[in-house]
């Protein structure tokens, strides 16, 4: 007679067999749920909050996050999120729920295998805890993390991986997980790229020079190990190269500069108004790194640095709106999604 008690009988709610079910994390980094001061400064707490994102000791930190900035920043930056809100809600939620649609519908279609696409924020909501834990309460036990930064950085796919790292240590039946680390020089998000910018001289001329502004990092980011700004110039490079573009016909920049310290160079805001001094005076701007409109392209480009442009001399800054929803954008994700699936799924 055995010594060992008899295992509990599972009922077919608790049990903890496989259910090969897939599920696809779409990852943008976040949002306030509301263009006012209060939600702000909650967005801004964790965002800023994150070591990940301010590589400054705790002790020095904090007084000058919850005295000064938390203090200050908040309602100017409600007034910006105001003026680009759209009826259905930030627009970074917006395009990022309408991708994971989208996207979502197109591997239905192309897969024998269905994949559960859930969007999450990496600050706000939905949360990617809460997303993952949807997720597995779904059946899902096969999980791919998409986040939608096409080049790495610690700051942003590195912040991504360690919430899931987090939700791992606290669970004991795990799926089995795959992490996409970037995209960089994809073939086909370059080709969505190329294609947007085409579409866009096709309907409204050609400007004097091109500019691509990436999201800036502090310049100590890339002398610890990221490789950010190599990432950039790579796809700035295949961009170009795609375009047919000489050397003096674009420009790479980085945008969004905060505090006192050496950013990643040269500036968007200093670059636009040194080419206007020069005499450029028509402009078109792009944002590659950026594969949903968000904050940082529809204010910050399309109001303050074309405002900043005008000023400077410049005539006329025209932006070109990000991937969004386009369907040869959505068609990229979907191969890229399949492709580090693998052999989780199956094409029709």
């Amino acid at each position: 007679m055995s010594l060992l008690p008899e295992p509990p009988r599972q009922n077919p709610v608790t049990s903890t067999a496989r259910s090969n079910n897939v599920g696809l994390l779409l990852v943008n980094l976040g949002t306030p749920d509301a263009p006012t001061t209060a939600a702000v400064r909650r967005y801004l707490k964790e965002f800023l909050s994150d070591t990940r994102v301010v590589e400054i000791p705790s002790l020095l930190w904090w007084p000058i996050l919850n005295g000064i900035i938390l203090n200050t920043r908040p309602r100017q930056s409600a007034k910006k999120y105001a003026s680009v809100w759209m009826p259905e809600g930030s627009p970074l939620k917006v395009h990022t729920d309408r991708q994971a649609r989208l996207l979502s519908e197109h591997l239905a279609a192309t897969l024998s295998v269905p994949v559960q696409v859930a969007p999450a924020m990496r600050y706000g909501n939905p949360s990617i805890d809460a997303t993952l834990a949807e997720l597995k309460a779904a059946g899902c036990d096969r999980i791919l993390v998409l986040p939608m930064y096409p080049q790495y950085a610690s700051s942003t796919t590195g912040a991504v991986f360690d919430v899931v790292a987090d939700r791992i240590k606290r669970s004991r039946n795990l799926p089995e997980l795959r992490l996409v680390r970037g995209f960089h020089d994809d073939a086909g998000y370059v080709g969505a790229l190329a294609a947007s910018i085409r579409e866009h001289w096709d309907q409204h001329g050609r400007g004097d020079r091109l500019v691509m502004s990436f999201h800036g990092l502090p310049r100590y980011t890339v002398e610890r190990g990221d490789p950010y700004f190599d990432e950039c110039q790579a796809t700035a490079r295949h961009l170009a190269d795609a375009l047919g573009l000489a050397a003096d016909q674009w420009q790479i920049t980085f945008q969004s500069r905060f505090g006192r310290t050496e950013w990643l160079q040269p500036y968007t805001s200093v670059t636009l108004a040194e080419l206007a001094r020069q005499g450029v005076g028509r402009i078109d701007i792009a944002c590659p790194g950026f594969p949903a409109d968000c904050l940082e392209t529809l204010e910050e480009i399309g109001m303050e640095a074309r405002e900043d442009f005008i000023a400077a001399g410049g005539r006329e800054l025209r932006v070109i709106p990000c991937l969004n929803e386009r369907p040869d954008w959505i068609a990229a994700l979907a191969s890229l999604a399949r492709r580090h699936l693998g052999d989780w799924v199956a094409s029709r």
